[in-house]
């Protein structure tokens, strides 16, 4: 009994502390929520989220701040270069993982360790070469140079479903070379169903990348026209943010919403794949 008692009482303080924690880390992003239904005079008086006087009036404000811009177009920008991004990383990442996992070639470890390297290297080093390239090809100001490189691999996903895949028993390709299968049929029918937890995580992992990337969109986006949200929110910063904080803040918030409704939509996938791929050899 006293076992017992001990076990409920260290899991109640466990949760406890994940509790304060956790409350301590959400507390900014609370902040700002709450912040967006306050007037602006009321967002920086005390340091309580909870508003005194509740308004609406930031989000119309924010929503149609930069005339002719209105803040959906940003959010129509990015679902689609994020989606696009997300789907190239997935297919590509998952065809590539597919050839390291389960095929033998010369010079597999090479490659394979060249790959791995490249995780190492810092976006800075890369983006003057990869500028001059897409200058060359006429891709500056256009969505190219950030939905094309998804297309071919992220090394970090790569090694992340490589270990997936390696995890599963041989046999089945086995199985399944024996009914018939080739390389293609055993990788779309047999491998692909496999590993859906490791290709939804790869997924929301890019998509949140891509939606939050600001760098490398401003780097290669220069028309406000094709900017995504956090170029809009940027503009938005200037535009508004010296007089009032609170279309700001109210903004921000939109912009975190399709965020949160993937991830709460689809987290027992990510808890899944990233648990599983972690217990693979």
């Amino acid at each position: 009994m006293t076992g017992t008692l001990r076990t409920r009482r260290g899991i109640f303080l466990a949760h406890a502390v994940l509790i304060i924690i956790g409350f301590f880390l959400i507390y900014p992003v609370l902040w700002m929520v709450f912040g967006s239904f306050k007037p602006t005079n009321e967002i920086f008086s005390s340091a309580s989220f909870w508003p005194r006087h509740w308004t609406l009036a930031n989000y119309p404000q924010g929503w149609n701040a930069i005339p002719g811009l209105p803040f959906g177009t940003f959010i129509l920008h990015s679902l689609l270069v994020s989606c696009l991004v997300s789907v190239g990383t997935v297919l590509s990442s998952a065809i590539v993982a597919f050839g390291f996992a389960r095929f033998t070639f010369r010079g597999k470890s090479i490659l394979f360790g060249i790959m791995m390297i490249t995780m190492m290297l810092p976006t800075q080093v890369t983006l003057i070469p990869q500028y001059a390239m897409f200058h060359y090809l006429g891709w500056i100001n256009t969505y190219y140079p950030l939905i094309v490189p998804a297309f071919f691999g992220s090394p970090f996903f790569i090694f992340l479903i490589v270990q997936f895949i390696r995890g599963l028993p041989k046999e089945l390709d086995e199985a399944a070379k024996i009914d018939g299968c080739n390389a293609f049929t055993l990788f779309v029918r047999v491998i692909l169903p496999l590993i859906v937890p490791a290709l939804i995580t790869t997924a929301i992992f890019s998509f949140i990348w891509c939606w939050d990337d600001f760098f490398s969109q401003l780097i290669y986006l220069n028309s406000a026209q094709k900017f995504t949200v956090p170029l809009g929110l940027e503009s938005l910063a200037n535009a508004v943010a010296q007089e009032e904080w609170g279309p700001l803040f109210a903004m921000s918030t939109v912009s975190l919403i399709p965020l949160f409704l993937i991830f709460f939509f689809l987290q027992k996938y990510v808890v899944r794949g990233i648990a599983t791929t972690g217990l693979r050899g």
